[in-house]
């Protein structure tokens, strides 16, 4: 196609699903760079994420989200109006539905709050496509365009893909594309992600505390980071960032799992934290990480706002 008929496009696309489905992990393989935390461990995701994907012909803006999901705390109802609200504001819909795991109960309520939002175009993404074999991925395909018929929701494609090994990647982000309202580019070239720094940074030390704790422990950690600044009087070509943050948990029990036995776990948590901030904004930092006991902070009103949600 000539460069005088190509309509450059530009939107929004929403990646919805169960917690667990993939979403995050997604969102890193289409942007082609780690934006969003992902965790083996459930509703790792608390917030919407932006990944910013620029073509030569087109702009997608990933909006990846929390999992949907029965909640039990007041942090589970609000997670849960965020995903529903962004669903108003998207331009295309992405439904992840894991090739692993049979589609459920919790699949089909997703997809009818989706069939209460306006119309848009909606695509089933069959997520971990690489833990199956062809015949379990066909039995999910039909399964996946059953939903149809008990939901009414009709999908515009069904395409399966892997992130962990790329398959059927491009073929998604052109799928999205497609679906895109033709436009001007929304972010500058470059930009992988509108979240603050601060915000990248608490999710990366929170990342690195999900991976080694108990599974009844993820939905109740928090990270706030207090300050980040350029430490004075460092030569030019050798600055030092200083990150202070603050590890929330809601029971004093819970902070010694974080801490560990000598503070062995909580070591761990930081060192690992600070190789990925590093990576991140490409300048060596000291990270100065406390944990704070914030008791029932889930079901706090008070508190879910001073910790950001």
């Amino acid at each position: 196609m000539s460069e005088a008929t190509t309509e450059f496009r530009s939107g929004f696309a929403c990646l919805v699903g169960r917690p667990n489905t993939g979403k995050s992990t997604l969102t890193n393989a289409l942007v082609g760079r780690k934006v969003a935390i992902a965790s083996s461990r459930p509703q790792t995701t608390r917030h919407t994420v932006r990944g910013i994907v620029t073509r030569p012909d087109a702009q997608l803006v990933l909006v990846d989200t929390p999992g949907l999901h029965k909640p039990r705390t007041l942090l589970g109802e609000r997670l849960n109006a965020l995903v529903l609200s962004t669903l108003s504001e998207v331009d295309a819909v992405g439904v992840c539905l894991p090739a692993n795991e049979r589609v459920g109960p919790g699949d089909r309520f997703l997809v009818n709050e989706i069939a209460k939002v306006r119309r848009r175009p909606t695509v089933a993404i069959v997520t971990k496509a690489d833990l199956v074999d062809r015949a379990r991925m066909t039995e999910h395909l039909i399964a996946v365009q059953e939903m149809t018929k008990e939901t009414g929701v009709e999908w515009d494609d069904i395409v399966p893909v892997s992130a962990v090994d790329g398959t059927q990647i491009d073929l998604l982000s052109n799928l999205l594309v497609e679906k895109l309202p033709p436009g001007p580019a929304l972010y500058p070239e470059g930009e992988l992600t509108d979240e603050p720094e601060e915000v990248l940074v608490a999710e990366l030390i929170r990342e690195a505390v999900l991976e080694g704790v108990r599974d009844e422990l993820p939905h109740s950690v928090a990270v706030l980071v207090e300050e980040m600044k350029l430490r004075e009087d460092r030569p030019k070509d050798r600055p030092l960032l200083d990150v202070y943050a603050h590890l929330y948990v809601e029971r004093p029990s819970q902070k010694a799992i974080v801490i560990g036995a000598k503070g062995r776990r909580l070591v761990e948590v930081g060192t690992t934290a600070r190789k990925q901030i590093e990576t991140l904004l490409g300048t060596p930092i000291y990270l100065d990480l406390r944990v704070k006991v914030a008791k029932d902070w889930q079901r706090d009103p008070k508190q879910l706002r001073r910790l950001g949600f």
